[in-house]
């Protein structure tokens, strides 16, 4: 019953699962380059179920933009690729300026 209430009372803020912030913290760690989807999952620990959805959503909320390009090694299929844009790079510093404080230490501690 609490957790109803405190729902209710208090709802989540959009992107703000410490999931979605490992995403931000390594897009913005490196923004104007490219990053293909299973590096992100390598970098973030993330598991595909978990990170797609997430990058699918920055992708329609028009924080990221996403690309095909051909893979490097021959006979592999195109990678999906992603960066932010210009206003994701905005929304994300704010988002994890407001991230709590024990989540930003163990992203900037981790690398991630």
């Amino acid at each position: 019953l609490l957790a109803i209430y405190i729902d209710f009372v208090m709802p989540r803020q959009p992107n703000s699962s410490p999931q979605t912030f490992r995403v931000l913290a390594l897009l913005l760690a490196s923004p104007r380059e490219w990053h293909y989807g299973y590096g992100i999952s390598r970098r973030t620990g993330l598991a595909a179920g978990t990170l797609y959805p997430i990058l699918a959503r920055l992708a329609d909320q028009g924080w990221v933009e996403t690309q095909w390009v051909e893979s490097p090694e021959p006979g592999r299929p195109p990678r999906h690729t992603y960066r932010l844009t210009g206003e994701g790079l905005r929304s994300a510093r704010a988002q994890l300026a407001i991230a709590p404080r024990a989540l930003r230490l163990r992203l900037s501690s981790t690398g991630r």
